[in-house]
Formats: structure tokens, C-alpha cells, sequence
């Protein structure tokens, strides 16, 4: 019994031991660290290479600001960037993608009422807010991106593109509870203040009619 035990004790330091020097010898490799310095490429100097000047990366390369973050020269802008032309196709988009991304909290109006708010979620800020109504284009793009309060980023669920999309589509929500006579072409709003036909016959009294004081 006691040789069994020896036996089993013994394995065990075998196996440890062969364990831990693999793990030793896989540790200190035959490599240098990053930034390291070595003499591949001279006595003393780095082993890591500076990159070629003017090098950028070959994909993700987001060194255009105004497209990718909405800002220009760290300020967000209201511009639109030249990727993104205003189109009827531009908002449809947005509208789709507010659809499916932004409705379950803000709701169909943007008024912050979504399906989950109403179980109990906690409510967003209107897009009627003064404050999100003076807020530029870019300030949209930026939250969709990386998140605000309880909202996290979308940049890993929404491409860029119709982050853009999205932000234009919310400022069509916007102007369509806020919009005033001045926004009209001057044909379209002298239409409007003529009357329907049949107006005028709908909003005078009926013959014989009187008015009770």
C-alpha cells in the first residue's frame, strides 16, 4: 500500500516538474520584446522598427475625422461630410435604420417612449429637448458611437455610413414637430394659406341659423 503511495507521490512530482519546465522553457523564448533593444539591426539599438513616414494603416484607417467621429479639428460639426450626399435614399435609409436600432427606447417620434421604456426601462431624453435640438449633426453621430449614460456605443452593431443616416433621419424627426411657415418655398406657402375648396361653404352658418348668446 505504502509503495503504491510512493508511487502515485512520486508521479505526480514527475508530472509537475515536466509542467512547469515546459512552461519555463515556452516562457523564455528565443524573441525579442516589443521595443526591446537587440543587435539584429545594430549593437544597442531597437529591435522594433519606426514605420516608413507616411505610413497609414492599410484597413481602418480613420484619419478622417468629420466622416468617422463628426468632428472637425475636435468640434462637432452640423455639416454633413462628402461621403454622405443628403438624399430621399439617405432618409429612407435612416428611417429604416432608426426602425431597428432606436425605436425599442425612443420610440416611433423620437419622445423617448419605446417598448422598453414602457416595461420599465428608463426613459431617454426627448429629441424635442431644446438642448438635442440645438445639438449639431456630428453630436448624434458621436453618441451612436460611443454611447451616452445608459446607452452604449453602436459603432460595433451600425457602420458609419448609416450612423449618418440615422443622425439625418432624427433631424427629419425633429423638423417635422418644430417646423415653422419660414422653412416653406414662398409658392408652397401662399398654397397653403388658401382655402380647401369647399372651405368656405363648410365654415359659414346654415341658413335660417342663429346664434345663441
Amino acid at each position: 500500500m505504502m509503495r503504491r503511495l510512493f508511487a502515485k507521490t512520486d508521479g505526480a512530482v514527475l508530472c509537475a516538474a515536466a509542467l512547469c519546465g515546459c512552461h519555463l522553457d515556452m516562457w523564455q523564448q528565443r524573441r525579442y520584446e516589443p521595443l526591446e533593444k537587440g543587435a539584429f539591426f545594430g549593437a544597442g539599438e531597437s529591435a522594433s522598427r519606426t514605420l516608413v513616414e507616411g505610413t497609414v494603416p492599410y484597413q481602418m484607417a480613420k484619419l478622417d475625422t468629420h466622416y468617422y467621429q463628426g468632428r472637425v479639428n475636435g468640434e462637432l460639426v452640423d455639416a454633413l461630410p462628402a461621403q454622405v450626399p443628403l438624399t430621399a435614399e439617405l432618409v429612407q435609409r435612416g428611417h429604416d435604420r432608426f426602425g431597428v436600432y432606436c425605436t425599442p427606447c425612443h420610440g416611433l417620434t423620437g419622445h423617448g417612449d419605446g417598448m422598453v421604456v414602457q416595461r420599465g426601462f428608463p426613459q431617454p431624453t426627448s429629441y424635442m429637448d431644446q438642448r438635442l435640438l440645438e445639438a449639431p449633426l456630428g453630436y448624434f453621430v458621436d453618441v451612436m458611437s460611443n454611447g451616452f449614460g445608459r446607452m452604449y456605443g453602436y459603432a460595433s452593431r451600425v457602420p458609419i455610413e448609416d450612423r449618418w443616416a440615422i443622425a439625418v433621419y432624427v433631424r427629419t424627426i425633429q423638423l417635422s414637430q418644430n417646423a415653422t411657415p419660414d422653412l416653406l418655398p414662398a409658392d408652397v406657402l401662399e398654397q397653403a394659406r388658401q382655402p380647401r375648396p369647399g372651405q368656405e361653404a363648410a365654415d359659414a352658418p346654415a341658413e335660417g341659423a342663429t346664434h345663441e348668446q
